[in-house]
């Protein structure tokens, strides 16, 4: 792994404020739009921004539409890391996601220039601003039983029965979320979950970070995001994202690919069914956010990028 940079003693042309600016907030609210248009008046200030993307799907090759990718225009104005680079039938961690992460920020601080880390996957955004103590992946043996089980009993009685496991465990995982039912199913299989210790805080809500960081959470006014959630979906599919995910899925797109927002939907047709995902999903992202700790929340309703940029730009000047 990359040395980390001394974040007491950045470069002579990086600011001493803050070394990494980072954008979280829910599917949909206009991320990337309000990190490129950040880095305009980053550039205007002299610095050489760059995307660092924090986002668990994104990371896959052929799923870009499906996932929100930063198109090529995008990148054109701003240039993005860690998206499209892994084949869509490999598996991906968010332990492999850090070490990826602290590489990519830690050389671009060395090198003089400024991480934007954007994303929208809670884990991954933490992975790569801090140190995490992340837990190995299940054998897939044990993943296989568990993702049958939800299959064919659901989320609500696979959280019921993760009640009765670990109730401390469930309590903070919400009835709905597969993915963290199943992996927490997983970790008490293997001896890996255990009731924390009620003087420790979680490594996920406190403020340590490993370099100085402006941590920027974007809100909306819940109407306004999910009726930009719906249309979202539908120029999606105008685009071509039905398609997009029937060739992932002929091409055998992994477990964890197959866990971009509206994969499965799509392909039995159930458009409406994604939407009602990626709005429960962004309800998610809205609860991980109010437990970020020193998060700066911005409410983007009725404002447009570059109104949002500078009110980033200056909370970064202070």
């Amino acid at each position: 792994m990359t040395t980390a940079p001394d974040p007491a003693n950045p470069p002579a042309d990086r600011p001493a404020n803050s070394a990494v600016i980072a954008l979280f907030g829910p599917t949909g609210i206009g991320k990337t739009a309000v990190a490129i248009a950040l880095a305009a008046r980053l550039r205007a200030a002299g610095e050489e921004p760059v995307a660092v993307s924090a986002d668990a799907l994104q990371v896959y090759r052929g799923l870009e539409l499906l996932t929100g990718a930063a198109d090529a225009d995008e990148r054109a104005a701003l240039e993005h890391r860690l998206i499209s680079f892994l084949p869509v039938d490999q598996t991906f961690s968010a332990g492999q996601y850090a070490e990826l992460a602290h590489a990519e920020i830690d050389g671009l601080l060395a090198a003089g220039r400024r991480p934007i880390v954007v994303g929208g996957t809670g884990l991954y955004l933490r992975a790569a601003l801090t140190e995490l103590a992340l837990r190995p992946p299940a054998p897939a043996g044990v993943r296989a039983r568990w993702q049958a089980e939800l299959e064919r009993d659901g989320a609500p009685a696979l959280h019921a029965r993760l009640a009765e496991r670990a109730p401390w465990a469930a309590a903070t995982i919400d009835p709905g979320d597969r993915q963290r039912i199943v992996r927490a199913h997983e970790l008490l299989d293997a001896g890996e979950l255990t009731p924390p210790a009620s003087d420790t805080p979680s490594q996920l809500w406190t403020d340590e970070v490993r370099h100085p960081t402006l941590l920027v959470g974007l809100v909306q006014e819940r109407e306004a995001l999910y009726a930009r959630i719906d249309a979202r979906v539908d120029a999606m599919l105008a685009a071509g994202a039905r398609e997009e995910v029937e060739r992932a899925d002929a091409a055998g797109a992994s477990d964890t690919a197959r866990k971009a927002l509206g994969f499965d939907e799509l392909l039995t047709g159930d458009v409406e069914g994604m939407k009602r995902r990626t709005r429960n999903y962004a309800r998610r992202q809205l609860t991980w956010m109010r437990k970020l700790a020193s998060v700066h929340t911005l409410d983007v309703t009725g404002r447009s990028a570059d109104e949002v940029a500078d009110e980033i730009a200056r909370l970064d000047s202070r």
